[in-house]
């Protein structure tokens, strides 16, 4: 039996499609393909960077805290002290000490030697700073300038060395400079400012008079 050629009625039309609505409803059905195409391929993008992201958060090792700068002062110093005319503090501390940094310079044409150094501390702040600076052959503006012109308060003899105190503790935003020892030591003189305890000032001026000869 031949087949027939008479147009397709449409139930929702009860009669045949035009040409014109036929090309419409091809239209509107590739229009459909596309975008189910397109909310497809975003939605499977968007998995695989979820994956991604959480591969990264599972297997990628990520430290607690950041890893300190640490200087090896001592080294460091003995390769500086071609350049200086006076021997180089390099006192040797607790393990518990660390440098974050060293280095030889020059401060108001004073050549200084210049450690700064974290200690652990023994209250519930947390780790403080000290920093160690030697001017060789230094002078009173020096003296002014590391110690950020605080004013003597006393004076105390560690180890038969004899320092003067800057203590600013009271005052607000002293920085690392709420604290200061200086002392005259053979051709330099040496300050130590910060915001560690006092045991800690005394604990690194005693390892410095162990390094050198009391004048």
């Amino acid at each position: 039996m031949a087949k027939s050629t008479e147009p397709r009625i449409v139930a929702e039309l009860g009669r045949p499609e035009t040409p014109e609505e036929t090309f419409a409803r091809k239209a509107e059905n590739s229009r459909k393909h596309r975008a189910n195409q397109t909310l497809l391929n975003l939605v499977g993008a968007t998995v695989a960077s979820l994956v991604v992201v959480l591969f990264l958060v599972l297997v990628v090792v990520r430290p607690s805290e950041e890893t300190p700068v640490v200087a090896d002062y001592q080294t460091i110093a003995a390769d500086a002290q071609t350049d200086a005319s006076e021997p180089l503090l390099a006192p040797s501390l607790p393990e518990s000490w660390y440098a974050n940094s060293a280095r030889l310079g020059t401060t108001s044409s004073v050549q200084t030697w210049y450690i700064g150094l974290v200690t652990p501390s023994t209250d519930t702040s947390g780790a403080q700073f000290i920093a160690l600076e030697q001017g060789i052959e230094a002078n009173p503006t020096w003296v002014g300038i590391v110690t950020d012109g605080a004013l003597a308060t006393g004076t105390i003899v560690i180890d038969g060395i004899k320092w003067t105190i800057y203590d600013r503790r009271s005052d607000s935003d002293t920085g690392n400079y709420a604290y200061a020892l200086s002392a005259e030591l053979a051709g330099s003189t040496v300050v130590l400012h910060g915001t560690a305890a006092d045991s800690e000032f005394e604990l690194l001026a005693a390892s410095i008079a162990a390094d050198v000869e009391t004048p």
